[in-house]
């Protein structure tokens, strides 16, 4: 499965020596060492955020789509979201392959419990970042892919130093134990890098894309309103 030796010093990397990295030439210097293409299962938050970053990849990886998304809600927006996601694939005309999966929403509301009224951005999001990619390892170790790794980073709204921490800790954590042919490893990535999420949004409209004016769950959605209405008060 793998041929690239990753050393354990980037591993081992903690929190604060992670701040200054700029993980898309991380992912850039990696995919230079490629001798050829492999795989790859990509976790997808929605069709817009994954068209700039298929495109990133297609050269690199043949790469598998895995829509998990227990977070949104409600079940109608999921299959909504979903639906776009797979027709983008097909109108793509590109080799990707689709992974459909269980919606699993109570899976998010136990992890969320107590997190209710957390900002965006804070640590209920963490919580649901680390959900999402523990899913996408574990699959991609089952399945034999090469790399596991997600869209997540393209948004100007989402940490990329988070959800690349998660990723470490996770192939880390699923690789103890394995020899290295059978290993899985994280792509770090900071997809909204060179316009990254700019061409999002303008793949987005060339497909037609339908483009959620939230992130996922409805605690994010009345937080954010609780906090413009306070704000609004604040300012009269």
């Amino acid at each position: 499965m793998m041929e690239i030796d990753r050393t354990q010093k980037w591993i081992n990397h903690s929190w604060e020596c992670m701040q200054n990295l700029n993980y898309n030439d991380w992912m850039e210097r990696e995919l230079k060492r490629f001798s050829s293409k492999k795989t790859i299962l990509l976790h997808s938050c929605c069709g817009p955020c994954s068209t700039a970053v298929i495109d990133v990849l297609k050269d690199y990886f043949y790469i598998t789509i895995l829509y998990y998304n227990p977070n949104i809600e409600p079940v109608e927006e999921y299959i909504k979201r979903k639906e776009e996601q797979k027709r983008y694939i097909k109108e793509s005309k590109l080799d990707i392959a689709f992974l459909d999966i269980d919606y699993e929403n109570e899976a998010f509301k136990k992890i969320a419990k107590n997190l209710e009224h957390e900002p965006e951005g804070g640590a209920r999001c963490h919580k649901c970042y680390y959900l999402r990619l523990f899913k996408t390892a574990t699959m991609a170790m089952e399945k034999h892919f090469d790399y596991f790794g997600t869209t997540l980073t393209v948004s100007p709204y989402k940490n990329a130093k988070v959800i690349n921490t998660i990723g470490l800790e996770l192939e880390k954590s699923i690789n103890e134990g394995k020899k290295e042919e059978d290993k899985v490893l994280f792509l770090v990535s900071d997809f909204k890098k060179k316009e990254g999420y700019k061409k999002s949004i303008e793949l987005a409209k060339k497909y037609h894309l339908y483009r959620q004016e939230y992130c996922g769950c409805l605690y994010g959605v009345v937080n954010s309103k609780r906090g413009l209405e306070n704000e609004q008060v604040r300012n009269v």
